[in-house]
């Protein structure tokens, strides 16, 4: 059993997509950021960096007691590591899979972060910000572009978690001033993410409740 703490962010929704797809056993726990729920002492125990997505698994492999860990892109990549979904075993593929899920956590996140940041909740507006933010976004895009017009997945051949990592940002495109239709490469991959019956099962836990 998996217990996921989680809010409907991007980054929690990195964590749903993996479990709905999997079919992994687990319990969601929320926790309302609006409220303050990650400066608990209970949270800040499993998460001490006071962010989401954290998980805690009950039944490690090592057959410890449980396990508790934060940061999306090391979540995904344990529960991949864990199920032996998701990551491919062969070298080429598996290692083009986790550079593309650390370009998701180094980069397109942080920068699309601040993109939001700055169009939707700075108190006043900065103009060098929101063009800075906003041309990073562009140059993202255009990146992940490129690589989906020669590959069907960022890994390879194969829906892996790189995926998983990217699209729950690229969900926000709107909120990024980004029109998909300029970048026809990420639409078509976007679509293909967005019917898959778990992308489904996934975005309905980020309904109210």
């Amino acid at each position: 059993m998996i217990d996921l703490y989680y809010a409907p962010t991007p980054n929690g929704h990195k964590i749903t997509l993996f479990l709905e797809e999997t079919g992994i056993d687990y319990q969601l726990i929320r926790v309302n950021i609006s409220k303050g729920d990650q400066f608990r002492p209970d949270f800040l125990a499993i998460s001490p960096n006071n962010k989401i997505p954290a998980i805690v698994d009950h039944h490690p492999a090592d057959g410890g007691g449980p396990l508790s860990l934060f940061e999306s892109g090391e979540i995904l990549l344990y529960l991949a590591e864990k199920s032996g979904q998701l990551l491919s075993g062969e070298l080429r593929e598996r290692h083009t899979t986790l550079q593309w899920l650390f370009w998701q956590v180094g980069g397109l996140g942080p920068m699309l972060g601040q993109n939001h940041h700055f169009n939707h909740f700075a108190p006043q507006p900065v103009p060098y910000a929101i063009e800075r933010y906003q041309v990073e976004t562009q140059r993202l895009y255009n990146v992940l572009n490129k690589r989906l017009g020669h590959s069907p997945w960022l890994g390879g051949e194969h829906y892996s978690i790189a995926d998983m990592a990217c699209w729950p940002w690229v969900h926000s495109a709107q909120r990024q001033r980004i029109d998909l239709n300029n970048y026809p490469a990420v639409n078509n991959w976007y679509q293909r993410i967005l019917h898959r019956p778990a992308t489904e099962k996934a975005l309905q836990l980020a309904q109210p409740v």
